[in-house]
């Protein structure tokens, strides 16, 4: 028998592997504890919004199908022409806006049976409805 330790984890080499868990439960669970410690990190080649909670050191990956730019009633330039509710359809919108101002990100709503998450960034002033096809957690 295994010691309680070392349960539910498979080992390769000796050295332990963090679980994973395919339910968007844990990010909300995660989120709803410590919101301001959740940190939206990176997009992956893959179309995966990388999460961080530096609490519980738990990696959230969110697989996107789709990405939905809305801008706030006051938006930042008021020579930005973007459509209310236009489709970002490669999430190339969303990437740019990680790449130049990552910190001003941040999860602000999330809907586990509808899928759907919704990340804002203070700096441009927009919200970005994702469609998650897979949510993913990953334990260190």
């Amino acid at each position: 028998m295994q010691p309680a330790a070392s349960r539910g984890r498979r080992s390769v080499k000796g050295a332990s592997m963090a679980q994973v868990y395919r339910s968007g439960a844990f990010l909300q669970q995660c989120w709803s504890v410590h919101p301001l410690c959740v940190a939206v990190k990176r997009m992956a080649d893959d179309r995966t919004l990388i999460l961080s909670c530096s609490s519980c050191r738990s990696v959230h990956h969110l697989a996107l199908e789709s990405v939905t730019v809305r801008t706030s009633m006051v938006p930042a330039d008021p020579q930005d022409a973007e459509k209310p509710g236009g489709t970002d359809g490669d999430g190339g919108r969303l990437t740019k806006c990680l790449q130049t101002h990552a910190a001003a990100l941040s999860l602000r709503d999330m809907d586990v049976f509808k899928d759907q998450a919704l990340i804002r960034c203070a700096e441009c002033r927009r919200h970005y409805a994702l469609a998650v096809a897979a949510f993913e957690t990953h334990q260190k």
